[in-house]
């Protein structure tokens, strides 16, 4: 296979389009299943604690093994590992689209983000050896603006796939319909994709990875659980765990920087405060999306009753609000307002996602006065949201940058699952209790993320850029 350097301009345009076919799957996959949610649960009899599982699995499983996924590609090449990663993210598409039971899926939807967490990893870091520094500027706001592109495609292609009903399958369409755009990809990918790998692979830090991803399961299992019996304050025993599992694993990173071993992450990072409180505030914002959109479809569907092709097209406003919050206003914004921006997103955010919720259940809201509702939800959206990246990085130095992205995104995944654990076990406890509208039950824990996001985002550094 030839060097990456010795590639011609075409050769290197349809290698990146087939790390953005990728790309393309993977963030489909996170946002297309809600849209499809409640025809899965009532075709499988999944119960709550399941359906729960379903979204959140996904993003678990990728937030655990993100950082992993990244050093496979340094050590054993990223062309060989994004092969691997596709193969496998094909193949648990497959098992998700043949499963009978909730269990089976949540197991094929754990797979699909493990290896989508060894396939994303790969893309960035052949767009780094491909392209000179110049020219990764423009490919990386290709795939910026396409991931936001996927992420609005996922519940609008879902809701379509579902109405079509394509060969009487179903849900399990929104599944299937990866195996011929993986088998795609792993074609092109053999095709057109140089080998490259990093010339010091940084290594492995297992220990450190099994501890971080059990401090998180102890966190969401029990609150995922909570919702099976309608009871929120269940067997929350697990969460005991959380504090001395985190301590260990951060005692454990500390101990491995000192030794000159490779380690999950360096603790010095969180000395710097634009960076630790960027973090948290991805966290809580990413609970805040997740949980929102969760329980949006969910009261679309079985609250007021609109098919899913409709609650589909409904998340568009919300995109194109997210689009311009994030190219507009956050790029506009954050040089002059600095952390002001994030406080004012989610401030927007607030009263905009509360009138969406209250008026498709409780009073029943014109759908245009829902869409208008909808983009500006999505405009506060995206300017937090465009505004983390750059934040998170400011004071990161250049040799960190790698790990402190990839922190960034795992923060976000694990965000995105809390948020389905938080927000998701008091919707669907409330429903089983017979309060009326469960949403806005559920709204209560959303309008206090948000507020929650507000604070973090005052307390940022007043000066985030030199």
């Amino acid at each position: 296979m030839r060097d990456p350097q010795s590639l011609t301009h075409r050769q290197k345009t349809l290698a990146l389009v087939t790390l953005i076919i990728a790309l393309v799957l993977e963030i489909v996959d996170m946002t297309i299943v809600n849209t499809a949610l409640p025809a899965i649960k009532a075709s499988l009899g999944a119960d709550a604690q399941a359906s729960q599982w379903i979204v959140a699995g996904y993003s678990l499983a990728f937030a655990v093994l993100l950082m992993a996924g990244g050093r496979l590609g340094d050590t054993f090449g990223y062309r060989r590992m994004f092969l691997l990663g596709v193969t496998g993210f094909t193949l648990a598409s497959a098992a998700c689209g043949l499963a009978h039971t909730g269990t089976a899926l949540v197991a094929a939807r754990l797979l699909q983000g493990a290896t989508g967490a060894v396939m994303a990893p790969q893309a960035m870091a052949m767009v780094q050896v491909m392209f000179a520094p110049l020219e990764r500027v423009s490919r990386m706001a290709l795939f910026g603006v396409i991931g936001g592109l996927a992420a609005i495609a996922g519940p609008v292609l879902g809701g379509i796939l579902i109405e079509a009903n394509l060969f009487e399958l179903g849900w399990r369409v929104v599944f299937l319909i990866n195996l011929p755009v993986g088998i795609g990809a792993v074609i092109a990918g053999l095709l057109f994709l140089p080998e490259a790998r990093s010339g010091r692979p940084a290594g492995y830090d297992i220990v450190g990875m099994v501890l971080f991803g059990l401090a998180m399961a102890a966190l969401l299992h029990p609150l995922i659980g909570a919702a099976e019996s309608g009871q929120v304050g269940g067997a929350l025993w697990p969460l005991l765990a959380v504090a001395p599992l985190g301590a260990l694993a951060w005692r454990h990173a500390g101990q491995r920087v000192r030794a000159g071993k490779p380690a999950l992450f360096d603790p010095a990072l969180f000395t710097i405060a634009s960076f630790r409180q960027g973090l948290a505030l991805s966290i809580v914002f990413g609970a805040v999306g997740s949980g929102f959109l969760l329980v949006f479809a969910f009261a679309m569907q079985a609250e007021r009753g609109q098919t899913p092709l409709f609650t589909g097209l409904l998340h568009m406003p919300y995109g194109l609000g997210a689009m311009f919050g994030i190219g507009v206003m956050s790029r506009n914004l954050l040089p002059r307002l600095g952390r002001w921006v994030l406080v004012m997103g989610a401030g927007v955010m607030l009263p905009a996602t509360a009138l969406v919720l209250w008026g498709i259940t409780a009073v029943h809201l014109p759908w245009l006065v829902v869409g208008l509702a909808l983009m500006l939800a999505g405009a506060g959206m995206g300017m937090t949201a465009g505004c983390l990246g750059p934040v998170v990085v400011s004071r990161v130095e250049r040799d960190h940058a790698g790990a402190a992205s990839a922190l960034l995104k795992t923060s976000q995944q694990f965000g995105a699952a809390l948020g389905v654990a938080l927000v998701g076990s008091l919707y669907f406890a409330a429903g089983s209790r017979h309060f009326a509208p469960p949403a806005l039950a559920a709204l209560a824990v959303i309008a206090t993320l948000q507020v929650l996001c507000m604070g973090v985002a005052w307390r940022l550094p007043h000066k985030l850029f030199d």
